[in-house]
């Protein structure tokens, strides 16, 4: 009973210091970027992105220090780069909690340029982050059903359409576009319904990496492929909170992205689309053996 009490009163702790270090940061987001779209002249829309990126990198710094005093999580890292805060990164990485995104943005946060991650367009309702995601560029992807495109076949080409757009923008910025590529959590069941080939990952999507690669051309040269393990069991932040989460393990790939991928037609040439599923298969076949290793090794 009394281990409950402690745990509830830290993931209140927690809950309370996010949301205010949320409202402090998001608010100087919404007038820099309200100055952004105004004053739509170069040289205001470079120093705004400037002062954006640097308004993001403090409000993660003090969600960093909070993973580090408030709970007993240790990250066990393995390969992580040199910080390299210009250019355009493609950071591939398997997906199980909430969590996965809170250790990506510590671990790379003024290592690499902000990290951009695909949002449902529901999550645009989330007060104040969802604000703040807005401010700054993140894309809204809105999902539709098989049936509802069976119905309505041009909705088949909007997300096409998001993700060209918000590729647009991170060309003249430096960006490291995140894409979970098993397009959702890994869950037991959810492997069993799609009778994975891999034993600890879903089925890869390559679509949307396929689209960015596509949309961003030569501008994106480097792939950061990330994998994270959590050798307890994996967990959400209210989990995190609650000092459940003994251990996580990183390791972090950085290698070229092949010139043949970059720049092709993946919606309408089906030979570059082969290349390309080619390549994510190839990728998630080898984080699926990275995992068995780490899951195995002992720290």
């Amino acid at each position: 009973m009394f281990s409950k009490l402690i745990a509830g009163l830290r993931v209140l702790t927690a809950a309370s210091l996010l949301s205010l270090n949320t409202l402090v940061h998001v608010i100087p987001l919404l007038l820099v970027s309200l100055v952004k779209m105004v004053l739509r002249f170069d040289a205001v829309r470079g120093v705004c992105d400037r002062v954006l990126m640097a308004i993001a990198a403090s409000w993660i710094d003090v969600n960093s220090w909070m993973f580090d005093h408030l709970t007993d999580t240790r990250i066990v890292v393995d390969g992580l780069p040199e910080p390299q805060l210009d250019g355009h990164f493609l950071v591939l990485c398997n997906h199980q909690s909430w969590v996965d995104i809170p250790v990506l943005q510590k671990l790379f946060n003024r290592r690499l340029p902000l990290l951009r991650f695909f949002l449902k367009s529901q999550l645009i309702w989330v007060p104040a982050l969802g604000l703040a995601w807005w401010a700054l560029d993140f894309p809204f992807m809105k999902r539709y059903t098989r049936a509802q495109i069976e119905r309505r076949p041009e909705l088949a080409g909007r997300d096409i359409e998001a993700t060209r757009r918000a590729c647009a923008k991170f060309q003249r910025i430096p960006v490291s576009v995140v894409n979970f590529v098993e397009g959702t959590r890994f869950t037991e069941a959810k492997h069993d319904r799609q009778d994975s080939p891999l034993e600890h990952l879903l089925k890869p999507r390559a679509g949307g990496t396929g689209f960015v690669l596509d949309a961003m051309g030569d501008s994106l040269d480097t792939l950061v492929d990330v994998t994270i393990v959590y050798p307890e069991g994996a967990g959400e932040l209210g989990a995190l909170f609650a000092n459940r989460i003994p251990e996580i393990r990183v390791d972090v790939q950085v290698t070229p992205i092949p010139d043949e991928l970059r720049g092709g037609d993946y919606q309408n040439d089906p030979e570059h689309r082969e290349r390309v599923q080619a390549w994510i298969n190839q990728l998630w076949a080898d984080k699926d053996a990275r995992i068995a290793r780490l899951l195995s090794s002992s720290t």
